[in-house]
């Protein structure tokens, strides 16, 4: 996909000038004319599967270079609260709390059906029994978390941890159940954990909607324009890794914490969808359904 035009011209009328030039002294390389965007997502399969193509210098993006970022999801959720990246993956709860800041991009995401966090432990449990356990989450800024919040507010003792953390915490007895995301929720039952409740199902069950989990957002002092064409990258980007599924595997798999093929490529399947190359009226409402009840529940501004 070729743009036309030099980075330069990308400045709209509603970019101040402190805002112009503190992006080209940070951005713009004077030397080769590129416009470099700092890129932040996880290094789970689905981020990786879509942002390889983008990254790896296989797209043409018409001037502009994008500097990966790979952090875990809740890091890159604290990140956006001080907005240090131009371009970032964000659980849609943290994108709840930055989108002053940040605007939300329509490609990219992480939404739809059967794919939802999943609340696991060692032995069977009742929602009842929640109330009085310690649940450990994948982070506070979180969906995982937003949504066990909405399903069972009663359950107060609440610890945060990264992700790949849970099953040990679990296993230790350092908490009594835990809500899982990524790879975690195809492997939990072979590692001897019981499912509780699956939070996707719930929520899809309650609105008849996707669940949104992760989206992609850009700075909304980036310079006019620059969002777009971002947005149009990542769709490409997606589409080329569709089309040669099996190129992006070496970069998938030297980033993800389970290397078995199988699983990555259920992974993929199961997070990138069509909602990832579009959102559409229907992601849009599933988000706004969301926003509501996140607010209702004040765990939302």
């Amino acid at each position: 996909m070729t743009y036309p035009g030099k980075p330069a011209y990308i400045f709209g009328p509603n970019t101040t000038a402190k805002t112009a030039a503190s992006f080209i002294n940070t951005a713009i390389s004077r030397e080769t004319g590129v416009l470099e965007l700092t890129l932040g997502y996880s290094p789970c399969p689905n981020d990786t599967f879509i942002f390889h193509a983008l990254v790896k210098g296989l797209l043409d993006t018409g001037g502009l270079r994008f500097r990966e970022r790979l952090h875990d999801v809740e890091a890159l959720n604290r990140m956006a609260m001080e907005a240090k990246l131009d371009i970032t993956k964000l659980s849609f709860h943290a994108w709840l709390h930055v989108r002053q800041t940040y605007t939300l991009l329509d490609s990219g995401a992480a939404l739809g059906y059967g794919c939802g966090p999943v609340v696991i432990a060692r032995r069977p449990m009742a929602r009842g029994d929640l109330a009085a356990a310690r649940i450990v989450f994948p982070g506070r800024w979180t969906t995982a978390h937003l949504l066990f919040g909405l399903w069972a507010p009663e359950a107060r003792d609440r610890l945060f941890t990264t992700y790949d953390r849970i099953f040990g915490m679990l296993d230790a007895g350092e908490a009594d159940a835990g809500v899982i995301i990524h790879e975690n929720r195809f492997t939990f039952r072979q590692a001897g954990f019981t499912e509780i409740v699956d939070l996707g199902a719930w929520w899809e069950a309650e609105t008849g909607l996707p669940i949104p989990l992760g989206c992609i957002a850009a700075r909304r002092s980036l310079p006019d324009g620059l969002p777009g064409r971002v947005e149009s990258l990542i769709r490409e980007s997606i589409r080329r890794a569709a089309a040669r599924p099996d190129e992006a595997m070496p970069y998938m798999r030297a980033h993800a914490q389970e290397m078995d093929t199988d699983v990555l490529r259920r992974h993929v399947e199961t997070f990138v969808n069509e909602f990832s190359l579009a959102l559409g009226d229907r992601g849009r409402l599933a988000v706004d359904v969301l926003a509501q009840r996140a607010r209702e529940a004040g765990m939302a501004p």
